[in-house]
């Protein structure tokens, strides 16, 4: 007998304890917490599934939000979580903004740069110092730099 059938015998309700019940009837427990198979979608569905997929398309930038707009906009009124639960089945997702490094900190002060027409005339007078990462397989390698100007070492 198929399992599907034997978790049909299987209720909470009933006074004898879940572990029992399943014990009876041949099927783990887990299989009653398991997560039922998902329904067909229906001919509204798959027509929202097919705008969302051709808006991304032109769009791949949008997200649940702007896809709601497009949709509202066509005629389709339509929740933003519902919108994301369909983005989710076709493996959709809008990218965020990433930070914007050319537009300074307000509160940010300039410091001056003081070594602007200075003549460098022996060694141990102005150093250098700079600091990177490098990506490696297994994380980061920092590497840092200390250099003498008169000497270039």
């Amino acid at each position: 007998m198929p399992v599907a059938a034997r978790t049909g015998w299987v209720s909470p309700h009933e006074p004898l304890p879940l572990t029992r019940q399943c014990a009876l009837a041949g099927v783990t427990r887990s299989t009653l917490y398991a997560p039922h198979p998902v329904a067909t979608p229906d001919e509204q569905e798959l027509t929202l599934l097919g705008l969302i997929d051709a808006e991304y398309t032109r769009h791949p930038f949008y997200g649940s939000r702007k896809i709601r707009q497009y949709l509202r906009g066509v005629g389709h009124p339509i929740n933003r979580k519902r919108v994301q639960r369909l983005m989710g089945i076709l493996g959709l997702a809008g990218m965020a903004p990433g930070p914007n490094t050319s537009r300074p900190h307000p509160q940010h002060t300039v410091y001056p740069y003081l070594l602007r027409g200075v003549v460098v005339t022996r060694p141990n007078q102005v150093w250098s110092t700079d600091i990177t990462y490098i990506r490696l397989a297994r994380g980061f390698v920092y590497l840092v730099a200390v250099l003498d100007w008169y000497s270039r070492r």
